[in-house]
C-alpha cells in the first residue's frame, strides 16, 4: 500500500509544479549560498531583478519574486524542484 501512496504523491507533486508559462526572462536557482570571489562580482553588477535566486536570501528572492510575478509568495515549483539554474544564468561556472 505505501508504494501505492509514495507514487500517487510522486505524481500529484509533479503536476503541481509543472508550469509552461514561466517567464524566460526569470533569473533561475543558484546552488551558491555565499558567493565569493569573481562570481560575487559577477552577481554585484547586475541589477537586482536580474540576479539568480539563491537559498537563504530572503530579500533578494522577494524582491524578484515581486517583480516577475507580481506576489511575493512561494510557488510550489519552487519548492518540489528549487535548484534549476537557467540557460546563460550560470554565473561563474
Amino acid at each position: 500500500m505505501k508504494p501505492t501512496i509514495y507514487a500517487a504523491a510522486l505524481v500529484i507533486s509533479y503536476f503541481m509544479g509543472y508550469t509552461e508559462n514561466v517567464s524566460a526572462a526569470e533569473p533561475g536557482w543558484s546552488p551558491v549560498i555565499i558567493a565569493r570571489g569573481e562570481y560575487k562580482e559577477q552577481i554585484k553588477s547586475l541589477p537586482m531583478e536580474q540576479r539568480p535566486y539563491r537559498p537563504l536570501h530572503f530579500y533578494g528572492n522577494t524582491v524578484r519574486r515581486m517583480h516577475y510575478r507580481g506576489t511575493p509568495m512561494i510557488a510550489i515549483r519552487d519548492i518540489v524542484n528549487p535548484i534549476a539554474v537557467g540557460g546563460n544564468r550560470v554565473l561563474g561556472q
